[in-house]
């Protein structure tokens, strides 16, 4: 003879389960709400628990996430402005900060917040990216002055794809050689 489960028993070891699952991942990686909640979704599918239904899951996942909102181990609003900060002192584009943002599912309140303070802070915050990226990567005026002139589409282009927009690739690539090595001394 099998033995019956008692399904409430389930749920809630389901519940302690997941809430171990989502602090080894928290010590781990500190991630956002929905990372979490989409690593939690995908551990919980894998194992599939025969009494248990997807909307169960995804109830208890939400259970589990507002419990550790609650608790101040997620918080979007601080993971928007940490991964914001970090990234712009790599020399990425207010652009790509928001697009990285938004694809980690921050809600556009907070990532609103996170522009509005970063351009508080600097209002030409591209222009100095830029210039970390031409230097991190010897293009524009990082580049010897008799190659400059062959390379000026390739270096638009690379700072298009870094998420910069013409005017501001194109202030950068103008930019002298001394004033490059000036600006570059400031940051």
């Amino acid at each position: 003879m099998i033995p019956i489960r008692n399904k409430k028993k389930t749920l809630k070891v389901t519940v302690e389960e997941m809430r171990n699952f989502a602090f080894i991942y928290i010590e781990k990686y500190a991630p956002s709400k929905q990372q979490l909640r989409t690593y939690l979704l995908k551990k919980y599918l894998k194992t599939s628990i025969s009494s248990i239904k997807k909307k169960d899951v995804s109830d208890l996942i939400d259970i589990v996430l507002s419990d550790l909102e609650k608790n101040k181990f997620i918080n979007d609003k601080f993971y928007s402005e940490s991964k914001a900060k970090s990234m712009i002192q790599r020399g990425s584009s207010i652009n790509k900060v928001r697009s990285y943002l938004v694809g980690k599912g921050i809600k556009d309140q907070f990532i609103k917040e996170t522009i509005s303070k970063i351009n508080d802070d600097n209002s030409d915050q591209d222009f100095f990216s830029a210039i970390k990226i031409c230097k991190k990567k010897r293009i524009g005026p990082a580049r010897t002055e008799d190659n400059r002139a062959l390379f000026y589409k390739k270096d638009i282009s690379l700072l298009a794809r870094n998420g910069f927009d013409f005017e501001t690739s194109k202030k950068v690539m103008n930019i002298k050689k001394e004033d490059f090595i000036k600006i570059i001394k400031l940051l």
